[in-house]
């Protein structure tokens, strides 16, 4: 089965920005939300979710949830994996993008990579995060925004 997941979140000052589990340190733009804000595991959960038809993050983790405030969005990706062990499911791999002006991303993808794998207990080749810019257009390109996409194969076992 294959799942399809996206999350986009406002950019502003003043707020942290973590991706793949890491935080950007001393970054002039963070996510406003709810949690940690991280917009590729909020991707990644609502593809692997889809992929069983179990919901998406929104009906699992609600931003009207106080327990949900500030959480770590790997902790969530751990209890989505529960789920999906939980429906006799195996993920096969993890093919990601995120579309964000700055900072850089290439430098920390590989701890990235290196945290989803962990979190899903899956092998890091398995996991694919690229990075793009989106040419200075649009609510990306004005550092308005920023994207994840992700895509996913679960198997039942």
């Amino acid at each position: 089965m294959v799942g399809f997941g996206f999350d986009v979140h406002r950019l502003a000052s003043g707020e942290s920005l973590v991706l793949g589990g890491v935080n950007f340190e001393a970054v002039e733009l963070g996510t406003v939300a709810h949690s940690d804000g991280d917009v590729l595991l909020h991707a990644i959960m609502d593809a692997l979710l889809g992929s069983m038809a179990l919901g998406d993050i929104g009906e699992h983790f609600p931003d009207t949830d106080e327990r949900y405030r500030g959480v770590s969005s790997i902790k969530l990706l751990t209890h989505v994996r529960d789920l999906l062990k939980g429906r006799n499911a195996s993920i096969v791999n993890v093919d990601s993008m995120v579309v964000l002006e700055a900072p850089r991303l290439r430098p920390h993808v590989e701890t990235m990579r290196r945290n989803i794998a962990s979190a899903l207990g899956i092998p890091f080749e398995r996991v694919s995060i690229k990075a793009t810019t989106n040419e200075k257009l649009g609510f990306i390109g004005r550092r308005e925004g920023v994207t994840a996409y992700a895509v996913c194969e679960v198997r039942e076992v």
